[in-house]
């Protein structure tokens, strides 16, 4: 954050405390999601806590529940899958494609019940599932689409923003993603009854949606705080700039890398304008884990390295729900994903460049 927006945005917090306590919680909430809403070319915008706050108030606004299945992919957080668990819905993991990152449909396909309602694409990485594909996966088969950009801010593919495809988009605010609030989440709707059941979904149903009456239903309280709304507008004000900005350190942490023997990089395909959340590299090298956890020890933070980032159905409280989803284990075995903030200066970028450089050239070569 430069100075100027540090002092713009320092401005805007200081002007809601001095409002507070108000148990209201004042207009800020509300202008946040108006300016969302106007910035992502959608009628609804619904501010929350988190990013797991808006995927569990959009799977509750799509009907998701007890006895339903939804396809998730393997290629994904735990974050993600937890709402519909919580929600008594049944994870279907379903593979990706370990050339595109894309979804295989293959596989989705031979995944789809009686029981399917909805599948929930991850744009990991901020990398962008096909928008075309996907549409014509999901009403072949009758099922809602619910987006996890938590990532893909500013990720636009075939003409299609992030987060605009399906009946819900769902965002992170998180610290570190790159529109950021310390914490928080939203999510984008088209459909005025998923955006007023969602806005129920996180005040205990306090202002129901239409036809129905208040506190008639158990929900949760997942509402974002006035003072985190202040901050996201703050960058919302500079997201172009800050898309940029990150598109800007990939592409000379890239370009720094692309001839290094036994790495490669995972480039978009021509029709995908990337955000560029994350360098993204394919490792051919023996014990490609270890190698991207090594980096993490040298300072390189990275996905699997720092974060020991697995496919989401090997995790202890997902396993025997099915086959191994085995491309997206190739994915993560082999994929360096850096790990980027606004503050990382053309030093660190430099810094990382030379210590992957060196780690790549000393490490063995033989299994």
């Amino acid at each position: 954050m430069t100075p100027t927006m540090a002092a713009d945005c320092a401005e805007r917090v200081a002007a809601v405390l001095a409002q507070m306590p108000d148990p209201s919680g004042g207009t800020t909430v509300a202008d946040l999601e108006r300016e969302l809403a106007d910035a992502f070319g959608v009628p609804h915008a619904v501010a929350v806590s988190s990013g797991t706050a808006a995927l569990h108030a959009a799977l509750s606004a799509c009907d998701i529940g007890p006895g339903d299945e939804v396809l998730v992919p393997a290629l994904s957080v735990v974050m993600t899958v937890a709402p519909l668990v919580a929600l008594g819905a049944t994870p279907v993991f379903i593979d990706s494609e370990p050339t595109t990152l894309d979804l295989d449909y293959e596989d989705a396909t031979r995944k789809v019940t009686a029981r399917t309602r909805a599948i929930m694409p991850v744009h990991l990485w901020g990398r962008m599932t096909d928008p075309t594909m996907l549409a014509q996966f999901a009403d072949t088969h009758g099922l809602t689409v619910i987006e996890d950009a938590a990532q893909a801010v500013g990720t636009v593919r075939s003409g299609q923003r992030a987060g605009t495809v399906g009946a819900v988009g769902c965002f992170s605010m998180k610290d570190g993603k790159i529109l950021w609030s310390g914490e928080g989440g939203f999510l984008l709707a088209s459909r005025r009854e998923i955006a007023e059941h969602a806005a129920a979904y996180r005040s205990h149903w306090q202002t129901p949606p239409s036809g129905s009456a208040p506190l008639t239903r158990l929900t949760t309280n997942s509402r974002l705080a006035a003072p985190l709304a202040a901050i996201a507008r703050s960058n919302l004000d500079q997201l172009t700039a800050l898309v940029t900005l990150r598109q800007r350190q990939t592409r000379q942490l890239l370009a720094a890398l692309e001839t290094v023997p036994a790495l490669s990089v995972l480039t978009p395909t021509a029709d995908e304008q990337w955000n560029g959340y994350s360098p993204l590299l394919h490792l051919d090298l023996p014990h490609p884990r270890e190698f991207a956890a090594y980096l993490a020890c040298q300072g390189v933070p990275n996905s699997t390295g720092s974060f020991r980032l697995v496919p989401c159905d090997t995790r202890p409280m997902f396993r025997g729900l099915g086959r191994p989803c085995r491309g997206a284990a190739h994915i993560l075995d082999h994929t360096l994903a850096v790990i980027l903030t606004e503050h990382d200066t053309d030093a660190v970028l430099d810094h990382y460049a030379d210590t992957i450089v060196q780690a790549a050239a000393s490490w063995p070569r033989t299994a």
